[in-house]
């Protein structure tokens, strides 16, 4: 079984825990089968409109890789699966890096 972790705001339909093991073979199995188990999460992970992928505000990786399959990407057997959250933010214009002692 894969270990599958969720982030926060998702865990409290799991009861808070930070990951757990869920059959599949696919993503989309894992997501159906966490379905089976926690009625609603689907609709935490799936866009609505493209029922092929993952919400736009959340990425998901197995073994350290993206998902670049969406839904039809394979997951082995002892996987770690993330759900991880898109972090948004950054500078507005170009950064400017000043060495020490340089005046700003």
């Amino acid at each position: 079984m894969a270990t599958v972790f969720l982030p926060m705001p998702i865990r409290r339909r799991i009861g808070g825990d930070p990951s757990l093991q869920v059959e599949g073979t696919t993503l989309r199995h894992i997501i159906n089968n966490l379905e089976e188990r926690f009625p609603g999460i689907r609709e935490e992970l799936i866009d609505p409109e493209l029922d092929d992928r993952v919400i736009r505000n959340i990425s998901a990786i197995i073994d350290g890789e993206a998902a670049d399959m969406g839904l039809r990407t394979t997951v082995a057997e002892n996987a770690e699966v993330h759900f991880l959250p898109a972090i948004a933010g950054g500078a507005p214009r170009p950064l400017t890096l000043y060495k020490r002692n340089e005046e700003r």
